[in-house]
């Protein structure tokens, strides 16, 4: 029980223990003025009806006020969960979105990947065949000045007579 619960009810105990041991003189008639006219009542009675009705207003203030107090922080709760859950909508739609943009990205990147290989294919095939023409015409070029040079020693020298082989 909180200490503020525990002195109240100390307080309201005190008050009915003092009714109690004075209810005698409470009840004896005593001329009361109101302004506007005057009566015979037991004053401690009136005083004690007063302090009844003030206790009804303050409870029922404090009954209002804690209905109202719920009432907002279930509003409130239910809008927090609502932003919530649109929030969490909002996050996985964009983490859809990132994964399809990723995909999109990668699937570019694989395609430039294979554009890339495709054209480095095509121009080793031409430096290839560029070579191996070079060589050829290389080849080529040595057998003639090879054979030019057989023909010019042949012409220079002289036959031998017993070549052998």
């Amino acid at each position: 029980m909180k200490v503020r619960t525990l002195l109240l009810v100390l307080f309201i105990l005190f008050i009915a223990g003092f009714v109690a041991l004075n209810f005698e003189q409470i009840l004896q008639p005593t001329a009361l003025n109101f302004g506007f006219t005057q009566v015979q009542a037991p004053m401690g009675l009136v005083l004690l009806g007063m302090l009844a009705l003030v206790l009804v207003v303050f409870l029922a203030a404090l009954v209002y006020y804690q209905t109202m107090h719920l009432m907002e922080m279930r509003r409130v709760t239910r809008e927090v969960n609502e932003q919530r859950q649109l929030a969490d909508k909002a996050e996985a739609s964009r983490f859809t979105e990132l994964k399809h943009y990723l995909q999109g990205e990668l699937q570019a990147a694989t395609k430039r990947e294979q554009a890339l290989s495709e054209q480095l294919h095509q121009r080793l095939e031409q430096v290839q065949a560029t070579l191996t023409q070079v060589i050829e015409q290389t080849g080529n070029g040595l057998s003639a000045t090879v054979g030019e040079l057989e023909d010019r020693l042949e012409r220079q020298l002289p036959p031998r007579g017993g070549d052998r082989l």
